[in-house]
């Protein structure tokens, strides 16, 4: 099966459901509302389930070839004390892959570099759609409309096409957590290739980059909406009685390279993840807090997943019932699994849960906190063929 689809969203997981999608047969646009894509963002990690959704898409080894494995590394106190150490060796051996960092920036380069220019539309918003027909679905595009066979949403956390096709769904709401990051700009010395630290009500970790550079982010309890006039100086205040590296990379960062955002997830589950002939995607359908760095691989898995759907269905209604019988579960609740990590990490805040939280840690094996990883790492994506 063939057809014309319509992506609404020119992020990780939109440009990966049109790598796919055109990898089984079908015509593909891309419909992404920034003007310019400026690639901006700070870093990611990927995990085994992402890579592997990547090669399936056909971008895998280039994704691998331009990030950085994380061998070392781990949780810490704010004092520099280890609670638990990561073992990138032990996840190769069990999965083919350790986690892998990359700058956002890059990763959205290459999967847009692998699609052909005319694929992309940029600069246009897609505020409804045409459901009409239940054959086709018109896309409103500028003074044209777009037909299609399929439309994918992934337009985001606070999605328009979520909130078109599930009108009387909440929608994101805050999570009670804000995050600050920025990658510095040259290289840094940072002994492990990965790090968290989890103080009260606080959180700040870094990502190495093959180039030497690193991503840190820093995510804190807070009321929705606070904003510094002096971002960085505000993070220098926080955490500057904290362990090296971390002084040294909020020093190594430019003021203007510092990005802030509320982290909003879907605390009501949506009741499906297709609609007619619309597919949610990545954020627009399972916004999740960071905790478990699984947000952009569940996008991955997606991209991949309805791919194989169509490829092996005989109708595009087969192919969504399919593809959300086999997203929905799995994505939910991995978002759940991620809120429950927040919770007892960086949001806590009770000295008394800290002590306690620190001392299952620093006791538990290492073999478990692998284990944690592994559960929602260890996918393999289904074939496209």
């Amino acid at each position: 099966m063939g057809g014309t689809a319509v992506v609404v969203g020119g992020g990780i997981g939109g440009l990966a459901a049109a790598l796919g999608l055109r990898r089984i047969g079908w015509e593909v646009r891309v419909v992404e509302r920034a003007a310019v894509l400026a690639d901006a963002g700070a870093g990611i990690s990927l995990h085994a389930n992402g890579l592997r959704a990547l090669d399936a898409v056909g971008v895998g080894q280039e994704v691998r070839a331009a990030a950085r494995p994380q061998y070392t590394g781990g949780t810490r106190t704010p004092d520099g004390r280890w609670l638990s150490r990561m073992d990138g060796r032990l996840l190769e051996r069990e999965l083919g892959s350790p986690i892998v960092g990359i700058p956002r920036a890059v990763l959205h380069r290459l999967l847009r570099s692998a699609l052909p220019a005319e694929c992309l539309l940029v600069g246009a918003t897609v505020r409804t759609l045409d459901l009409s027909d239940p054959d086709r679905v018109g896309v409103p595009v500028g003074d044209g409309v777009l037909d299609a066979d399929l439309v994918v949403a992934a337009d985001g956390v606070h999605s328009r096409l979520r909130g078109l096709l599930f009108p009387d769904h909440p929608g994101a709401v805050y999570g009670g957590s804000t995050v600050l990051r920025a990658v510095t700009e040259d290289p840094v010395e940072v002994r492990t290739d990965f790090e968290l630290t989890w103080g009260a009500g606080a959180e700040f970790g870094h990502i190495g980059f093959t180039d030497g550079r690193a991503e840190w982010h820093a995510v804190l309890n807070a009321p929705a909406g606070v904003r510094h006039t002096d971002p960085l100086g505000m993070l220098r205040g926080r955490f500057g009685g904290w362990h090296e590296p971390i002084p040294t990379l909020l020093a190594a960062t430019r003021p203007e390279a510092v990005l802030h955002h509320d982290i909003h997830e879907l605390v009501t589950p949506l009741p499906s993840f297709a609609a007619g002939r619309v597919a949610l995607l990545g954020d627009a359908a399972h916004a999740m807090t960071p905790h478990l760095g699984q947000g952009a691989c569940q996008a991955l898995e997606d991209a991949a997943t309805l791919a194989a759907a169509l490829a092996g269905e005989p109708t595009v209604g087969a192919a969504l019932t399919r593809y959300d019988a086999e997203r929905r579960p799995r994505a939910q609740s991995v978002a759940r699994a991620a809120r429950q990590a927040g919770r007892m990490g960086q949001q806590l805040s009770h000295p008394l849960a800290l002590a306690l939280r620190n001392t299952g840690l620093r006791l538990a094996p290492s073999r478990a906190t692998m284990r944690a990883i592994l559960r929602h790492a260890d996918w393999t994506p289904p074939s496209l063929v």
